[in-house]
């Protein structure tokens, strides 16, 4: 046995002991679902053990694709803005009042989902949930701040515009998906940037920021009565509804295809994927699990063992499950030699191909199954990861029993559903590189 096999197994072996301790506190938890006076809801975790409360929320079928067509970048630079002052208060005071009362604010936008995220010690708890109502119900969106910001993110796109990896990942997306939201940068463009206004971002907050589509995990020093008065304190002031721009469902274009895009660098980048299935799908689980025997189990996963361990052509090669409200997919990517570029997207592909074709070992598929369940727990170690768990099983829509059903739900996947699905899954790629890969085979 390797000194490599060794220390993978010891490691797999602490971490799968560490996590089943955690996953029987992680089972025990008691999560109450919260409705408001004004019938605003949230999942709570309450623990009187550390004086801290963690909220996160997202609001539902928001972020990027809400964005108008020609001014990409409005959701990611409302993000960027909603702590930069609000109500009576300046950006300046904001911020000095935040770090007073050590108080975490911070919000993002995704594809899919506009989010915030909110930490606070429990005896400053008052102050950080006006602060949130503020910056939530009243930004002001001062023009020296809007300018500030503005000029942050096009100096980050300009950065971005030259860098191998996010090159090839924002081809990849505006080659998956050409004629949909999904294709266009979340942070934006450098063309489209500019052309924000203070009107966009005050009407995306206007139309998208609604009670309807709110989701909300509370974990902490506060108990369900005093959840339901923050939440009508919080949230009771937007807009009942939101007015949202219909979105189709995306079609992931492109499979078979490989894009290269000439750059001088000495690594060639690859992204990769393909179709995926969606998180509502009776086979997802399945296909989690065949995700992680191909690229989704780091030191332990066949991409890993093919393309690093075999032939050292990548110091890391991944795969992941990707699900937005219109499309699913499966995405992955590595970087490699220019000289062995052709070489690795070639064991990529067919290590996939072979894994439809073949399916999973039992072996694989009874590692696999353990390790997931014993891993699960690792996303609870926080009071922050348990609200973000809360928020996404709400997003996903698994109901408020799934972190107690999900072992099951592993157990239940059989090796015929494995191998099924493995077929399903692992049905073509869309390859993009940057760089000067040499031995490319161009598809499509």
């Amino acid at each position: 046995m390797s000194t490599m096999l060794r220390c993978t197994l010891a490691r797999f072996g602490l971490a799968a002991a560490f996590a089943l301790a955690l996953g029987s506190a992680a089972q025990a938890m008691k999560i109450e679902r919260v409705v408001s006076p004004l019938g605003i809801e949230a999942w709570l975790v309450h623990d009187k053990t550390v004086p801290l409360v963690a909220i996160e929320f997202a609001f539902q079928a928001s972020g990027a694709i809400q964005d108008p067509a020609d001014k990409a970048g409005v959701a990611h630079m409302v993000s960027s803005l909603l702590d930069e002052g609000a109500g009576e208060i300046d950006a300046k005071t904001f911020h000095e009042r935040i770090e007073e009362k050590a108080i975490q604010l911070s919000f993002s936008s995704g594809r899919d989902q506009f989010r915030g995220s909110l930490r606070t010690l429990a005896e400053n708890r008052d102050e950080a949930f006006d602060l949130l109502r503020l910056s939530l119900t009243a930004p002001r969106f001062d023009p020296e701040e809007v300018e500030r910001i503005r000029a942050q993110i096009m100096a980050r796109l300009a950065r971005e515009s030259t860098s191998p990896n996010d090159i090839s990942g924002k081809r990849w997306w505006s080659a998956a998906f050409p004629s949909h939201p999904y294709g266009r940068p979340v942070a934006g463009t450098l063309e489209s940037v500019p052309r924000i206004g203070v009107s966009d971002l005050k009407d995306y907050t206007r139309r998208v920021l609604a009670r309807d589509k709110l989701k909300v995990g509370v974990v902490g020093d506060i108990d369900a009565a005093a959840t339901a008065a923050m939440l009508d304190r919080v949230f009771g002031g937007l807009p009942a509804k939101a007015d949202l721009t219909p979105v189709d469902a995306a079609h992931l274009q492109g499979l078979g295809q490989r894009i290269v895009i000439e750059m001088d660098v000495p690594q060639a980048v690859v992204t990769f994927g393909g179709n995926g299935i969606a998180r509502k799908d009776p086979d997802f689980m399945a296909a989690y699990i065949v995700n992680h025997i191909l690229g989704g189990g780091s030191f332990s996963s066949r991409l890993y063992r093919e393309v690093r361990e075999k032939r050292g052509l990548a110091y890391s090669v991944h795969s992941s499950l990707v699900w937005l409200d219109h499309a699913a997919m499966l995405l992955g990517g590595t970087g490699t030699r220019a000289e062995r570029a052709g070489e690795a997207v070639d064991i990529i592909e067919e290590e996939i191909k072979r894994l439809a074709e073949s399916g999973p070992t039992e072996e694989e598929l009874d590692r696999t199954k353990s390790f997931l369940k014993g891993s699960y727990a690792l996303g609870f170690d926080t009071s922050a990861k348990i609200a973000g768990q809360l928020v996404q099983i709400q997003l996903d829509d698994l109901g408020i029993d799934y972190i107690d059903r999900r072992s099951s739900m592993i157990d239940a996947v059989s090796i015929a559903d494995a191998r099924r699905v493995a077929k399903r899954l692992l049905d073509g790629l869309l390859v993009t590189v940057v760089g000067r890969p040499q031995g490319m085979k161009h598809g499509g």
